[in-house]
């Protein structure tokens, strides 16, 4: 029988008592709670699968591949882009504006995301054309009961 690597850290957290007993229902909480972690957080390299490595040939293999996509046209303009693999290879006035992209955002030069309005809600700068579609997408919450 095959036995399931050790977790190096337990966490432990409060919550109310009635997700403790929706919780409780799951049939792998653990499981449950880490994916939601890592959702909540940012996705899981597709090339990796959140490992943190890769086998030598797949990493060969994609590498090429990811040369090629180092740009990306601006959401407003056009205007080819170069994007950075981690948000630690930005400048202080290119952070702001590329961490947007990063966290699902448009990404925009810095010329039209000057231009465009900050939303009131969460921020972001997005161009007039493209505000109906954010706020549908990012902002809209589940009615309260």
């Amino acid at each position: 029988m095959t036995r399931k690597p050790a977790k190096p850290a337990v966490v432990a957290f409060k919550v109310e008592e009635e997700l403790a007993e929706l919780l409780n229902k799951l049939p792998n909480k653990s499981a449950f709670i880490r994916k939601a972690i890592v959702a909540q957080l940012g996705m899981t390299c597709p090339v990796c699968n959140g490992k943190g490595v890769v086998p030598r040939g797949l990493h060969d293999h994609y590498l090429s591949m990811l040369q090629n996509f180092k740009k990306k046209p601006c959401a407003k303009c056009g205007d080819e882009l170069p994007l950075p693999r981690e948000d630690g290879d930005l400048s202080d006035e290119d952070h702001a504006r590329l961490e947007q992209f990063f966290h699902g955002g448009p990404l925009y030069c810095d010329a039209c995301y000057d231009q465009a309005p900050a939303c009131v809600e969460c921020g972001w700068h997005i161009a007039p054309e493209g505000e109906a579609a954010h706020h549908q997408q990012a902002h809209t919450h589940a009615p309260e009961a």
